[in-house]
């Protein structure tokens, strides 16, 4: 992508000469000798950067200041202004203005300014097009991701929650199931109804059993009263099962009758009680591995089991994680009070090639962390936790600065080659080059000047 600047300034050679030496970046640069020229032309569109001077004629550089921040927030205005006029240009900076620089200007501070701007635009665009993408998702709540993976989880979402069919989850830890049962009951007809939770393999059978069915008072040691069960509490609403695939055979044959029948029994009870209730049930184990080792009621499968919505683990969508990180980001900012404004490519990076054994969970630590040790407003590899700073190591070719344009290109030769594991064809491919040229530079630096660009065995 190509940047087009706009440079205003009534001093023609000051005007031009910025204007040749941003062109040496490779920038397009578009002049304008007075204010209100320049503000013409800015409001034509396609401008990513002004640098104007503080005192002209006519339309000032802070009206004009003024209009461009209010026209396009978030768009980098540079300052030119002279020794006297500092206070001016620091003022300037408070209504908006990105930097400030006294003129003649140091060009090569310019030119560092410049493209710390752009980059800081580009990284707030990302971010607010993530925000928007967000935005777009409300109706599933708190379940992030546009990926072909999750559309087709949301569109599982949308036909079967209108119905009162059981639903099974299934996914690694970590991948998000409770929410797509919140997502569930919140778009059925029960949604003003009760969504009761109950983590199964957190309790031992007796304690599960009178968690879900109640009990009557002295039904056991410690039963002081009657207690009501989550089958009742949830009545007309929905039930959440989590890790059913952990729970006792004893308790499976009570959970079954209860899906059967509509009925049960507090336990110590003989009151029968009717119940009205929608199961959505969870679990990362495979539940028919489960039914051949005697393990899991094949009966009770089936009756869990009438639509299954498999959320597939991170690393198989992983083009939500732009979206998923910019959602933690600005959870975590608003919660810590920092201001957080996106994160840079390196750290992406690194984020985007990690396969994420502990998936959305693990990603949302990653971020909470991230925004805790942050030093800026923009997140770095140095903010990420140790695993990830060690991942985001690989891939990348450091070139100090001051190396020759020779050695440049013996470094990403060598390094990419390694990266690829000495894959020749593969080295030539990822840098542009044929195979011969590539042979024959790696003759070259090792010194071999004989070589007759003869393609070698990879």
């Amino acid at each position: 992508m190509k940047f087009r600047l706009l440079v205003v300034d009534d001093e023609k050679h000051i005007r031009e000469g910025l204007a040749e030496y941003l062109e040496l970046d490779s920038y397009e640069v578009i002049t304008a000798a007075r204010g209100d020229e320049a503000w013409k032309r800015f409001q034509k569109g396609d401008i990513d950067l002004v640098i104007t001077d503080l005192r002209m004629d006519g339309l000032s550089g802070e009206e004009l200041l003024k209009r461009i921040v209010t026209e396009a927030p978030g768009m980098p205005v540079i300052m030119l202004t002279g020794h006297g006029s500092v206070d001016s240009a620091v003022a300037a900076m408070r209504n908006g203005a990105y930097d400030f620089l006294t003129k003649p200007p140091n060009l090569e501070h310019l030119s560092f300014i410049v493209k710390r701007a752009l980059q800081n635009r580009e990284l707030a665009q990302k971010n607010r097009r993530m925000e928007e993408e967000l935005e777009h998702q409300k109706q599933f709540e708190t379940i992030t991701g546009t990926s072909a993976p999750m559309r087709k989880v949301f569109d599982t979402i949308s036909r079967v929650a209108p119905s009162k069919a059981s639903v099974l989850i299934t996914g690694e830890s970590g991948v998000g199931k409770e929410l797509v049962a919140d997502a569930i009951h919140g778009l059925s007809p029960r949604a003003k109804k009760p969504l009761i939770k109950v983590h199964c393999a957190a309790l031992s059978e007796s304690l599960l059993e009178s968690e879900l069915f109640g009990h009557e008072k002295g039904s056991f040691t410690g039963a002081a009263s009657r207690r009501r069960g989550r089958f009742e509490l949830a009545n007309e609403g929905t039930l959440f099962l989590d890790e059913i695939g952990e729970i006792d055979q004893n308790i499976q044959i009570k959970l079954l009758r209860v899906l059967q029948e509509k009925k049960f029994e507090r336990l110590g009870g003989e009151e029968t009680i009717e119940t009205d209730v929608r199961i959505v049930a969870a679990t990362n184990r495979d539940l028919k591995a489960e039914i051949e080792k005697g393990n899991f009621r094949e009966d009770l499968y089936f009756r869990l089991n009438v639509v299954t919505i498999l959320v597939p683990p991170l690393r198989e969508r992983k083009d939500d994680i732009p979206l998923l990180i910019t959602a933690f980001l600005r959870e975590f900012a608003e919660e810590n009070s920092k201001r957080i404004e996106g994160i840079n490519e390196k750290a992406r990076a690194a984020l985007y090639s990690y396969d994420w054994p502990g998936n959305v969970r693990e990603l949302r630590n990653c971020m909470e962390s991230a925004v805790v040790m942050s030093k800026g407003s923009i997140i770095t590899e140095d903010d990420l936790p140790p695993t990830l700073r060690a991942q985001s190591d690989e891939g990348w070719i450091r070139i100090p600065l001051g190396t020759s344009l020779e050695e440049s290109e013996r470094i990403i030769i060598r390094d990419t080659l390694s990266f690829l594991k000495g894959n020749k064809s593969r080295t030539a491919e990822t840098l542009g080059i044929g195979r011969k040229t590539l042979h024959r530079k790696l003759a070259e630096m090792n010194g071999d000047t004989t070589s007759n660009d003869t393609d070698g065995e990879d």
